[in-house]
This record gives structure tokens, sequence and C-alpha cells, in this order.
């Protein structure tokens, strides 16, 4: 499995871990996958949650709104749809 399917997977599982209506950090996904090159993945992270988004399988928010993840400046959370 890629790094790209690990972190897809690390952000569903800690989504499925997670009471509903709470949102996740992508750098936990990150720091789930690496903990030691968690920061170097964080991007990563941002673009796993891109795509499970597209998929229709995550919400992308910042401040609570939705938003979409390539264009959205700054700290994001990502939460179940």
């Amino acid at each position: 499995m890629d790094v790209d399917a690990h972190l897809e997977q690390a952000i569903t599982e800690l989504l499925e871990l997670r009471g509903a209506g709470t949102t996740i950090c992508p750098s936990e996904a990150a720091r789930r996958v690496a903990p030691e090159l968690w920061r170097d993945l964080t991007p990563a992270a941002r673009d796993a949650a891109g795509r499970l988004a597209a998929a229709g399988q995550v919400e992308v928010t910042q401040g609570g709104e939705v938003v979409d993840v390539a264009s959205a400046r700054g700290p994001v959370r990502i939460r179940r749809r």
C-alpha cells in the first residue's frame, strides 16, 4: 500500500474512532502514518482529504464552513459527510 492510500485509510480510521460531529486535522493522519515524518506528510494528508471529499466520503472545513481543500489557505479540519 502506498503512502497516499495509508493516509486515506488513516483519515477514515481516525474519523471512525471519533464520535459523530467531530473533526480531525490532516496532521493527525500524517502522524499516524509516519510519526517521525508527519510534518513532511501533512500536505499529502491534505491531498488525501481532498480525494476523500471528492469521493463524497468526508467534508473539509475551515471555520466550520465546507471548503475546497485545494484552494483553502491555512488550517483545515476533516469531518464525516
